[in-house]
């Protein structure tokens, strides 16, 4: 059965569609999976041992995107069965054009008139469970205390030591960001446990190296910053040979909830009752409960940031102790 998956384009949510993937693996056996997403939600997700082909759409980038739609939903064929896990129109089109006669989307103006399965689904659920619904859609008799673990394909880096990782970045936006210097002094508190890794993508290297010269004032010297030097595939292998990962809520949270890192998760202005980490075995999540939390903005509407930086290093050290590693 060929089924074909349109990804989300954030990392994060890319990864929170593979409890729904494994699902579809498990309820259709000889199902083969063709993937479409943004540049990192491929990268990740294009190891799946079912994967079939795994296309980054560019339409975007056309200067008439129906018409790239059109094109690459023709190149694609037809489907047994096609989901799409963002709600917006061209994807919807995408899976429209194919002439796949079975396809899912959440329900949407654009969805409901062109697609033949098209659930209502509560928002006010982790979106793991939400990506699930929208898969089982055909399925009959479906357990949802059966949703599986997050699950990634890459092969995780080892290690000689036991390793720290650090993530201070979080894409969505700067309001999500916990402060340099205080996972600076999480890590000095346990250098002599830990090795460190400081993880960040190419627009983290500032605040990256922010971390880097804290711990050098700290005395800290068993680091390495691999911020902006790494590819997907090479974030998802160390972060999996983490021993334990301290993060925002982020792309790479639920990169070590794949692995399942024991992880302390610092969460702000996002809802963690929808984007923590899922069935992460070890993992607890530092929040300050406010009446502006979670306001999901990117930037602190109120100027304050009060969400984090109420948050302290002794806090985020406490929890890790609370992990009983």
């Amino acid at each position: 059965m060929r089924i074909l998956i349109i990804l989300p384009n954030w990392l994060g949510d890319a990864l929170m569609t593979t409890p729904a993937i494994e699902l579809l693996a498990k309820n259709y056996p000889n199902a083969k999976f063709t993937f479409v997403g943004s540049y990192v939600s491929i990268e990740a997700m294009k190891h799946h041992p079912l994967c079939e082909q795994a296309i980054i759409d560019e339409t975007k980038k056309s200067s008439s995107r129906l018409l790239a739609t059109y094109k690459l939903a023709k190149k694609l064929g037809r489907f047994d069965m096609a989901i799409t896990f963002r709600n917006q129109l061209h994807s919807s089109l995408l899976l429209y054009f194919t002439t796949t006669v079975l396809t899912v989307a959440r329900s949407a103006w654009h969805s409901r008139f062109l697609l033949s399965h098209t659930p209502k689904i509560n928002t006010k659920q982790h979106l793991v469970k939400q990506y699930v619904q929208l898969a089982m859609i055909n399925v009959n008799n479906f357990n949802k205390d059966e949703i599986p673990p997050l699950k990634l394909y890459i092969k995780t880096e080892k290690f000689d030591k036991p390793t720290l990782g650090i993530n201070a970045g979080a894409t969505y936006g700067s309001a999500k960001r916990w402060y340099p210097e205080r996972f600076a002094k999480v890590a000095a508190f346990y250098k002599d446990k830990y090795d460190i890794i400081i993880f960040g993508g190419p627009n983290e290297v500032a605040m990256a190296k922010e971390i880097e010269e804290n711990l050098h004032s700290l005395h800290v010297n068993n680091f390495t910053n691999l911020a902006g030097k790494t590819n997907i595939q090479e974030l998802c292998a160390n972060i999996g040979g983490c021993s334990l990962f301290i993060t925002n809520d982020s792309g790479p949270m639920h990169v070590a909830a794949a692995y399942q890192v024991p992880t302390v998760a610092i969460f702000g202005p996002t809802k963690y009752k929808e984007t923590s980490q899922w069935k992460n075995k070890k993992s607890i999540i530092v929040r300050h409960e406010l009446e502006c939390s979670p306001c999901m903005k990117r930037e602190c509407p109120l100027k304050h940031h009060e969400c984090m930086k109420g948050i302290t290093a002794s806090e985020v050290i406490e929890a890790i102790k609370n992990l009983a590693l």
